[in-house]
């Protein structure tokens, strides 16, 4: 770790630093009209046709280093769909065998065509997404009910946990009608291992992991313990995607662990919004401007966006109940199913559209980009979700409101099935204390500036690897989180 500063002034001097700048995406990286083709090529699954025009492309432009850059991360972008679609029919059917002893091609063709059942064809060969089957029982009402006949259906541990948690916090709220309620303090550590010989012995391998912001009310008081590495860089806060940086020197054999301990307390926050005065937004101002624009390339106005937020909101005039409306109908038409990888998108929101599910992140997308639509700024914030027994990666969003400010909403945590209805509606201007936000944007620049093309594109909760040769994508290393709840 000597050589950190040396290293660091090199890359800074190379390349300029801005937090809020954009990171290249698949509708941007290029500007040549036979990348056109070569992204037709990858949409069509034909991978071998894509492969053959980028080597092709090289060979005219093999001068142009950034050019070069760019198509490499083409090249990546094959090796992540293979990734996410390796399952074969044979898989499918095994798995699907349970619940259907008498499986016909016809049953698999429909659900390929509706998108319950996730497919490519890639070179001429059928492949499913390797969550194909699990999602199926997601997306698909008949196929549930025929695993729920099966299976049985007991409530989840966290839908358990989630309702008597909101139900404490609205009737704390009631009491003291303080919105920032049921605070937690909570003891991380957080480690990322690059795979032995994923990087040759003696080269230097970067490293990013999530690191909780202290830029938001409901998350304080955070105090870094311990890391595995001499020197760091947290980065600021105006950087929207926030990472604590490392670096390591590979060694022959043996994986490259990068480690961190902190703690911090988290808060619920909570608004009873109904029937109260919300103010008036200022719609000259560059702060709506910037929160109700298109953001490229997943917060897009397309005819499709247009056309169905109009039929839900064009005639309300409260915004919250406009929120809720958008929330209700992304709520009854989009369960939540595992995702593909985000940097493997086109464009979310016209996917979750198209097929009728998506996970945390592309049901909150779909929210912000239709409430953006709307006149209402909307933003992204994403993390971990830190509930006890249930602690993963979560995404969410907030909502901007004149006469309150920014107000969280949770667009997966859905309408919880109570009778109290401030409970039911609680995501829809609330969040419980269990979280650890990370993100307030997505597909921002990191501090210092990542070289290569990121494994994740739109979101940052597991962290990015690399080294002077190229990205390490996910399967090149694990991620790991240990919690502990302080009284």
């Amino acid at each position: 770790m000597k050589n950190l500063k040396l290293l660091l002034f090199i890359l800074l001097a190379f390349f300029t630093m801005n937090c809020k700048q954009e990171i290249k995406t698949m509708d941007k990286v290029m500007t040549n009209p036979k990348t056109i083709q070569i992204d037709d090529a990858i949409k069509a699954g034909n991978f071998k046709e894509a492969i053959n025009l980028i080597n092709q492309l090289k060979i005219d432009l093999a001068t142009d280093s950034q050019t070069l850059i760019d198509l490499r991360f083409k090249e990546d972008l094959m090796y992540r769909i293979k990734d996410d679609f390796y399952r074969d029919e044979t898989f499918v059917k095994e798995k699907l065998a349970k619940y259907y002893p008498e499986l016909t091609d016809e049953m698999l063709t429909k659900w390929e065509s509706t998108g319950a059942l996730e497919m490519r064809v890639i070179d001429g060969d059928k492949k499913y997404f390797y969550n194909s089957v699990p999602n199926l029982f997601r997306i698909d009402k008949e196929a549930k009910l025929v695993k729920d006949k099966v299976d049985g259906n007991e409530e989840s541990s966290l839908s358990i946990f989630r309702k008597k948690h909101t139900a404490e916090v609205v009737k704390k709220f009631k009491q003291t009608k303080k919105n920032l309620l049921n605070p937690v303090k909570m003891n991380i550590k957080y480690n990322v291992i690059v795979d032995a010989d994923a990087v040759p012995a003696g080269e230097t391998v970067r490293a990013w992991l999530p690191f909780p912001r202290e830029d938001n009310q409901r998350q304080q008081n955070i105090k870094l313990k311990s890391t595995n590495v001499e020197k760091y860089i947290i980065a600021p806060e105006e950087c929207k995607q926030h990472s604590i940086y490392m670096e390591k020197i590979a060694k022959a054999g043996e994986p490259t662990k990068f480690e961190f301990e902190l703690s911090y307390e988290s808060m619920a926050e909570y608004y009873d919004l109904k029937n109260m005065e919300l103010g008036k937004y200022k719609k000259k101002s560059d702060f709506y401007k910037e929160f109700t624009s298109e953001k490229t390339q997943h917060i897009v106005f397309t005819d499709r966006i247009k056309n169905l937020t109009d039929s839900l909101a064009k005639d309300i005039k409260d915004p919250y109940e406009k929120t809720r409306k958008i929330y209700e109908y992304i709520d009854e038409t989009t369960p939540w199913a595992s995702a593909l990888e985000y940097s493997t998108f086109w464009n979310i929101p016209e996917y979750v559209l198209e097929y009728k599910h998506g996970d945390c992140g592309m049901q909150s997308l779909l929210l912000i980009t239709m409430l953006r639509y709307a006149g209402i700024p909307a933003k992204w914030q994403s993390g971990w979700m830190m509930h006890p027994e249930n602690i993963n990666l979560h995404d969410w969003a907030e909502v901007y409101y004149p006469a309150v400010g920014w107000v969280p909403v949770d667009m997966s945590f859905s309408l919880q099935d109570v009778k109290n209805q401030d409970v039911r509606y609680f995501y829809t201007s609330g969040i419980d204390t269990y979280r650890m936000i990370v993100n307030d944007d997505i597909s921002t620049e990191f501090y210092p500036q990542k070289i290569w093309p990121r494994s994740e594109t739109v979101d940052f909760q597991r962290g990015e690897v690399e080294w002077r040769g190229g990205n390490l994508y996910f399967d090149k290393w694990d991620y790991n989180m240990k919690v502990k709840y302080e009284d």
